[in-house]
């Protein structure tokens, strides 16, 4: 029973997912002091105030907190606008000096589009009377 465990524990997927769990941890709270501390004050600076928290509006004596869905929203898309600038685009420019060094791939064919071209040819070849373009 331990060994099974150990076995399961030591598979090559659950370790790189508990270092991805880690990392994606640690990146996101480096994302959110990018955030709290670079972005905020810069919309703070631009729009004079740095928290929409207080802003409410009453209908029929019931309050409604919209100032914090403004700084959840604000809040989201910046983190989105943060990994977009500083990890996807950036990643996306390696990719493409990387397949710049590489010379295209020769135009083979999928493994699946053989197996149906040789499974065809085998059926032709048994029936005679039929042709492999599927034309009597």
């Amino acid at each position: 029973m331990l060994k099974g465990f150990r076995d399961f524990i030591m598979r090559g997927n659950v370790v790189d997912l508990a270092i991805a769990v880690v990392i994606g941890t640690a990146f996101t709270a480096l994302v959110k002091a990018f955030v709290a501390d670079i972005l905020t004050p810069i919309i703070a600076a631009i729009f004079g105030k740095p928290n929409f928290g207080a802003l409410t509006f009453t209908i029929h004596n019931s309050q409604f907190l919209y100032g914090d869905l403004i700084n959840v929203a604000i809040t989201f898309v910046c983190v989105a606008a943060a990994v977009y600038f500083f990890v996807v685009v950036p990643l996306n420019k390696l990719a493409e000096r990387r397949a710049r060094g590489q010379a295209p791939a020769a135009d083979t064919v999928p493994p699946d589009i053989a197996l149906l071209t040789e499974i065809r040819d085998l059926l032709a070849s048994q029936n005679p009377s039929s042709t492999p373009d599927g034309a009597k």
